[in-house]
């Protein structure tokens, strides 16, 4: 019976079909499928909005600096009343004050002491030389608008990929927990069969404490796998914005490292892999931040030469008796302009700015000379990762299969009492772990296929060394795995 509910397990762990485990709590589960989460993730993604925010903001820098490159007009329109005024009581020679009404000539269109002003006014304002401050600036603010372009795509790109971690982190964490207590269903069974054989004195207390020993090691195994699958779920969850308290139902096939369930990757591990250094996204960045600087040294240089404007200024001025714009004669001002500003003496200033700008270009290119150096070693860890675990899942399989029947034997050796319980006891810890590390072997090739075809478009460093990513093929007890490590494929519903 044993035998036969660890194989139907297997089967169904390990033999391609798609299942839904059942759900551990109340209400109806949401079936949550890989591509359904890839959908849900976009708008949820704060690191999306702060993308999209850059982007924003990049391009408003970008119109700032090339509006320098046009006239600037503006118009004005104002309104002014005079409470008290030097000129009251002064005469002009004429039959009425300063503060008399306006007839349109004489002394009372004059404009000294009136009372009311009407004005409206336009200037205009155009650079016609500025050293190269203009095109430094313009040069900085389109390469800060191409770098928060590619930002965008690198973040998308993360997006997908946390979001596969978090899927089959979720997915993993339900097949370990089935492991754990299929272990624990089996631990069970020897502990009774043994109690029953000291019973009839056929066994020893010995064998019967070692029995009850690994009944409890894997009742606390089984406890910490289902802790762990709690935490891997909220973390999905979170990631969706997902209500924490709604069970959720994963569905996603072990075996299929096509994706076939998820057009999306399906579509994205086709493509041909980019690893040129050149093409990665980080790279291009810090290439954008050198032609930054470049324009922003050449906007602090262009301080050493003069400055050339024209402006013009056009306005007409009323003065009314009354506060009626309509009355009054207006009076025409058109002045044009051409002033050239040349620094002489600036405490040293410009020179600062200056070295700023230098010390900015020798960092923008020192980090660049990082990037390229970093992605190339990335690129051949992804790689190596790929091949690793592509490798660790194709042997994981013959050796399930293998610890498999060799438990079968053991139990049966042990019920015919042919072999003693620490054949038994060896014989299910190395199909337990054959069982764990076959999921883990899943869950690296996957995410590792989806790394590398996204490698172009992701952060450097996001991936972890190949040593790190394949599972470890060991006869030792499984180690606990952290929900934050695992993400693979299976299928399960949230506890």
């Amino acid at each position: 019976m044993r035998a036969t509910i660890t194989a139907i397990m297997v089967a169904a762990a390990f033999g391609g079909l798609v299942r839904a485990l059942p759900a551990q709590q109340a209400g109806a589960p949401r079936t949550l499928t890989l591509e359904e989460a890839l959908g849900l993730a976009v708008p949820a993604s704060p690191s999306l909005e702060l993308a999209k925010a850059a982007v924003l903001r990049a391009r408003g820098d970008q119109y700032r600096a090339r509006s320098e490159w046009y006239p600037q007009l503006n118009a004005s329109l104002y309104f002014s009343r005079l409470l008290r005024s030097q000129f009251e009581g002064f005469s002009f020679g004429g039959d009425s004050d300063s503060t008399g009404g306006d007839d349109g000539s004489g002394t009372d269109a004059l404009p000294f002491g009136r009372k009311n002003t009407y004005g409206l006014g336009l200037s205009l304002s155009q650079s016609l030389f500025a050293g190269g401050r203009i095109a430094g600036q313009s040069q900085a603010a389109a390469a800060g608008r191409r770098t928060a372009d590619l930002g965008m795509r690198s973040a998308a790109a993360q997006l997908t990929l946390d979001v596969v971690q978090a899927y089959y982190g979720a997915i993993a964490s339900d097949y370990q927990v089935l492991i754990a207590e299929s272990a624990l269903a089996q631990a069970e069974s020897t502990l009774k069969q043994t109690e029953q054989r000291r019973a009839v004195g056929a066994q020893p207390e010995f064998d019967v404490l070692r029995a009850r020993v690994a009944r409890d090691n894997q009742r606390t195994n089984a406890i910490v796998r289902q802790a762990d699958r709690e935490v891997a779920y909220v973390q999905l969850k979170q990631l969706l914005d997902l209500p924490v308290d709604v069970p959720l139902t994963l569905q996603m096939n072990l075996v299929d490292t096509t994706f076939g369930d998820t057009p999306t990757l399906a579509q994205l591990v086709k493509k041909p892999v980019d690893t040129s250094i050149d093409n990665r996204l980080a790279v291009r960045q810090a290439s954008e931040a050198v032609v930054a600087q470049e324009g922003l040294l050449k906007a602090a240089r262009s301080q050493h030469y003069p400055q050339l404007l024209l402006t013009s200024d056009y306005g007409n001025v009323g003065y009314p008796a009354n506060l009626s714009p309509t009355n009054p004669t207006y009076f025409t001002n058109w002045n044009v302009g051409l002033g050239i500003q040349l620094p002489i003496f600036t405490g040293g200033r410009i020179k600062g700015d200056k070295l700023a700008a230098e010390a900015g270009l020798s960092e923008a290119r020192a980090r660049r000379l990082q990037a390229e150096r970093y992605a190339r070693v990335d690129a051949r860890s992804a790689l190596a990762s790929l091949d690793a675990s592509q490798a660790a899942w194709e042997s994981s399989d013959g050796t399930v299969r293998e610890a498999q029947r060799a438990y079968e034997i053991a139990d049966l050796r042990f019920r015919e009492g042919l072999s003693t319980q620490t054949e038994l006891l060896d014989a299910r810890l190395a199909l337990q772990t054959a069982e764990s590390v076959r999921v883990e072997a899943a869950r690296a090739l996957l995410i590792a296929r989806v790394r590398v075809a996204l490698l172009d478009e992701l952060p450097l460093g996001n991936g972890a060394s190949p040593a790190s990513q394949a599972p470890q093929m060991t006869t030792a007890a499984p180690r606990r795995q952290t929900t934050a490590q695992t993400a693979l494929p299976g299928t399960g519903t949230t506890p």
